[in-house]
């Protein structure tokens, strides 16, 4: 008979007198699972979503985005005469301005009477777009009901109600304002349509039974080779959508996975404690002549049905999480989830769970079939660290190293996920030395008086301490929540005291070339307005990159985002304020010549171009070559008028454009101002940078309360380990705790002896946790948002707080289950 056939007879004989010394693997997988199962399960429901919901999300089979220039005609009838049913939407920003006076920024859709070709429109009192409706938030600010006269631009139009339901919202998303709907025939009466106006142009398309949308797709882009348009299947409705949800699942596996990793060890703790308790039967087995291989068979076999129970417990518990997840972020979610069985993301979770707790549970199982029945008593005394064997160790690295891959190769970005691994193992190595250190430190102390004092430290770094554990768990969990907490910390200062300190009060946009002088003088005329700047914009698409076709050129994935759409544009014969050249030079003031350009130096590493090379840029429908003359840092954070790309004038100048400008001053004449500037203007649109501000802020504390949330899950799962750790030293605890007793220690002595164990060690991780988890975030604050890192000592109190109490709370707990046991049984036992 081999090794794995005795191995499974001996387990399933084991297996059924219970799992009591394997709950804490049950538990430890489960939760690791559950939170990448979950995670996985409300991925694919959304992506699920947006497949079934594309064309409701689009507007229609497909769609033609033009930018800020309208498609030529001979597209649209090319369209039609293939029986597509067509409908226009324009977007752009304007205020809207209610009887009283007060004004808003909205972002304006403009759609004809074909809108919506797919789903439905939503508005109360119900019935036709005749006139302007807006999102409620709209009419709340501005005390609007329908038939209240509202100035729009130069037009005025009656107020007809509220939208309540925007079939198309997740393709055409709102960034600085909220939604205002109107008839397109009714735009050229407010005058907001000028040149170079910010204006995109869109045009949804329905298909006839039959053509299937790739193929006539396909077909359009043949037909019209060199058109400056794209165009979007429903499939991909919302490419930006898409991305989000690829990226930040994979943050939030990654997260599961930490847990799960915390987990792992404790599943090695709840292994070797098991093992401690059959020490017996396991030298029995081996005094009868049991082979090492079939003892570690049987136990082996024991762990992968426990584990396999664990990892089904996670599986439905991570479905379940979804149901509950969907509800909770129903508003944040850009489709309602197709929640269902998805096997991918389960088999997934369930390949994470089993590799996880092979990596952890090979060691101690190896020691276990390795070491002679005698030693095993020994065992109980003195701590073991017998080499398990190459085999054992062969299998535990193919295990790691798959694990690894797996991380690598199912994440969206690979090189984070590497990241990731190399700073888990990091992380593990750093908490196993810090315990290595602490227990040097702990048998290192002498001369102290109080006995409570020496006995705790002598805890510390006993045969068999469970110090090395509990450390590891402890502070991979608090790492995760100390880093987590000064990240965002970090944000919040940037945009609650650095920014608003040199923003700018206003953004205004789409002013005429022949208003400047006159928006000039409105600006400057409001008392406390003490700065005024003003420059060109014009929009532009990059078409091609040293003559490569933008769609075909290769970017990292960071600098992807420039190469979609339209991006601004300015020019300027001498160097903006505040411009820091990194290569290159500024072009003569007086320079007439062929276009040159100066680009930002971050898109330019990502886009692998330098000085000297070609970007073909389409402005107005007409492709010019700009040679790049020289790279400059940007800096984004300042919320000055910061563009990536400034041409030198000439050739731009002449062409039809409009102007931005910013305004700095007294925040408190901000609604004289916006209202000064827009009455005279009625085309200019003032956009608050301090309410877009709050909004960013608002954001960051979502993502704060997510990022939290995840974290929490990594303590919990550490919080796990260390109620294991605390009972598997339960029987050594007892057993102390009567020896103390009966030479005469008090109850107190006994407990103050303990929570000084318990105590020192919490300190210990949570100091180490706090180092680590600054260093961290120093690393993503410096390394990838490029600002300055501000130490915020509050939050790492917290956390070394928070750990002590955490560490105390099981201590307290298991010192007070040891004090009640009574002396005689056990003595009378052993």
């Amino acid at each position: 008979m081999t090794n794995a056939l005795l191995g499974w007879r001996l387990a399933r004989r084991e297996l059924r007198g219970g799992v009591r010394g394997l709950r804490l693997v049950l538990a430890c997988l489960a939760l690791g699972v559950a939170a990448i199962a979950a995670v996985g399960t409300l991925r694919a429901g959304v992506e699920a979503g947006l497949r079934a919901d594309g064309a409701r999300i689009l507007g229609g089979d497909l769609e033609i985005r033009a930018g800020y220039q309208p498609v030529d005609p001979a597209v649209l009838d090319w369209a039609r005469g293939r029986g597509a049913v067509l409908s226009e939407v324009r977007l752009l920003r304007a205020m809207l301005v209610a009887p009283e006076g007060e004004r808003m920024l909205v972002e304006l859709k403009a759609v004809d009477g074909a809108y919506p070709l797919v789903g439905e429109l939503g508005l109360d009192p119900p019935g036709p777009v005749e006139t302007i409706f807006a999102e409620p938030s709209v009419a709340e600010r501005l005390a609007l009901r329908p038939g209240d006269a509202v100035r729009l631009g130069d037009a005025t139009l009656r107020f007809g109600g509220i939208i309540t339901e925007e079939p198309d919202k997740v393709a055409t998303p709102t960034i600085f304002g909220p939604r205002a709907l109107m008839p397109l025939s009714l735009l050229p009466e407010t005058g907001l349509i000028q040149p170079g106006s910010l204006i995109n142009h869109e045009y949804r398309l329905r298909l006839p039974p039959g053509p299937e949308p790739r193929r006539f797709a396909d077909e359009l882009r043949a037909a019209f080779p060199n058109a400056p348009w794209r165009v979007r299947l429903a499939e991909a409705a919302e490419p930006g959508v898409n991305r989000f949800l690829d990226r930040a699942a994979s943050f939030l596996t990654l997260a599961g996975l930490t847990a799960l990793l915390v987990g792992g060890i404790g599943v090695a703790t709840g292994v070797r404690a098991w093992l401690a308790a059959r020490s017996r039967t396991i030298a029995t087995l081996r005094c009868l002549g049991a082979p090492q291989g079939a003892i570690l068979a049987a136990y082996l076999w024991q762990v992968a049905v426990l584990g396999a129970v664990g990892i089904v417990i996670g599986l439905a518990a991570g479905w379940g999480l979804t149901w509950l997840a969907a509800q909770a972020l129903a508003g944040a979610l850009p489709v309602p989830p197709r929640l269902g069985l998805y096997p991918a993301p389960l088999a997934l979770a369930a390949l994470y769970g089993a590799l996880t707790a092979l990596c952890f549970a090979l060691w101690p199982l190896g020691r276990a079939g390795r070491i002679p029945g005698a030693a095993l008593f020994r065992d109980a005394v003195a701590d073991s660290t017998r080499f398990p064997g190459w085999g054992v160790v062969a299998a535990n690295a193919v295990a790691a190293t798959a694990l690894v891959a797996l991380v690598v190769l199912t994440a969206e970005q690979p090189f984070f996920a590497a990241a990731f691994c190399a700073g888990a193992v990091a992380a593990l190595a750093l908490f196993r030395l810090g315990a290595t250190l602490l227990m040097a430190g702990a048998r290192r102390i002498r001369g102290l008086r109080r006995p409570e004092w020496r006995m705790g430290l002598a805890n510390l770094h006993r045969p068999g301490a469970s110090t090395p554990v509990m450390l590891v768990a402890l502070g991979l969990g608090l790492t995760t929540l100390a880093a987590i907490a000064q990240i965002e910390g970090n944000l919040r200062n940037a945009l609650g005291q650095e920014m608003p300190e040199r923003a700018p009060n206003f953004f205004f946009i789409d002013i005429q070339p022949d208003q400047v002088e006159n928006f000039d003088a409105l600006a400057r005329s409001v008392p406390g307005v003490e700065e005024v700047r003003r420059v060109p914009s014009l929009r532009a698409r990059v078409t091609a990159v040293k003559g490569v076709p933008a769609e075909e050129w290769r970017t990292t994935p960071e600098t992807a985002w420039a190469l979609r759409g339209d991006r601004g544009l300015t020019y300027s014969a001498t160097p903006p304020e505040g411009t820091s050249v990194v290569a290159g030079q500024w072009w003569d003031a007086n320079y007439r010549g062929p276009v040159l350009v100066s680009f930002d130096a971050n898109l330019a590493r990502g886009w692998g171009v330098g000085i000297g090379d070609t970007l073909t840029l389409n402005v107005l429908g007409r492709d010019i070559d700009m040679t790049i003359a020289n790279l400059r840092e940007v800096r984004w954070r300042s919320l000055a008028m910061n563009f990536t790309l400034i041409a030198s004038p000439g050739l731009l100048s002449a062409a039809p454009h409009t102007h931005i400008a910013t305004v700095r001053g007294d925040p408190s004449q901000d609604s004289a101002l916006l209202r000064r500037v827009t009455d005279a203007l009625p085309n200019v649109s003032g956009i608050r940078v301090r309410e877009a501000l709050e909004k960013v802020g608002e954001l960051l504390e979502r993502i704060g309360t997510a990022l939290t949330a995840t974290g929490s899950v990594t303590l919990l799962a550490g919080a796990l380990v260390l109620a294991g750790a605390v009972a598997a030293g339960q029987a050594r605890r007892v057993r102390e705790a009567i020896v103390l007793k009966v030479l005469g220690a008090a109850r107190g002595q006994i407990r103050s002896a303990f929570l000084v164990e318990f105590g020192v060690l919490g300190l210990f991780a949570g100091a180490l946790a706090a180092a680590a988890g600054t260093a961290a975030a120093w690393g993503v604050v410096r390394g990838i948002m490029g600002q300055p890192f501000i130490f915020l000592p509050g939050t790492l109190v917290a956390t070394v707080a928070g750990c002590v109490t955490l560490v105390l709370a099981f201590g307290y707990a298991g010192t007070a289950l040891a004090l009640r046991v009574r002396p005689a049984p056990m003595l009378r036992n052993e």
